[in-house]
């Protein structure tokens, strides 16, 4: 029997079961009803980053980046893209720097926008500086070969 991915909500951080016979791109999630892969990356607190990181079982991307941000502010519209091409194989999340300072601290952030691709619960990749979507998308390939589709 094919093992079912773990996905946590981005708005309400419950922890939703998808068989993987089923297309995720639609799935809602059991807890509060909101769509799982929106194609807009939700700005999750603390808690949920920490939950997306350690009980998700598909790959997570995070994008750190705060509201005063020019780069941060010019990446955003590409991130967005990036989600609708690597949703559901890839979970993409963003995190205010201004709001989360202890996780950004506790992450090591230094320069913003910061993105950070964890899989199983441990960092695989980093980079800084803006992109655009065609380079977020190629840099989460390179790093996750099983997210071509």
């Amino acid at each position: 029997m094919a093992q079912q991915n773990l996905v946590v909500c981005s708005k309400c951080g419950g922890v939703n079961r998808l068989p993987p016979a089923r297309s995720a791109k639609n799935a809602k999630c059991g807890k509060c009803g909101n769509r799982l892969f929106s194609g807009h990356p939700e700005d999750v607190n603390g808690r949920i980053f920490d939950d997306h990181i350690t009980r998700s079982s598909i790959p997570v991307v995070v994008d750190i980046w705060a509201p005063w941000c020019g780069p941060c502010k010019m990446t955003a519209p590409a991130y967005e893209t990036a989600a609708n091409e690597l949703e559901p194989d890839v979970c993409l999340i963003k995190l205010n720097s201004d709001n989360e300072q202890a996780v950004s601290a506790r992450l090591g952030i230094r320069s913003i926008p910061t993105m950070i691709l964890f899989h199983g619960g441990r960092e695989v990749a980093r980079t800084s500086g803006a992109m655009t979507a065609g380079q977020i998308v190629r840099w989460v390939r390179d790093h996750l070969p099983m997210a071509t589709a």
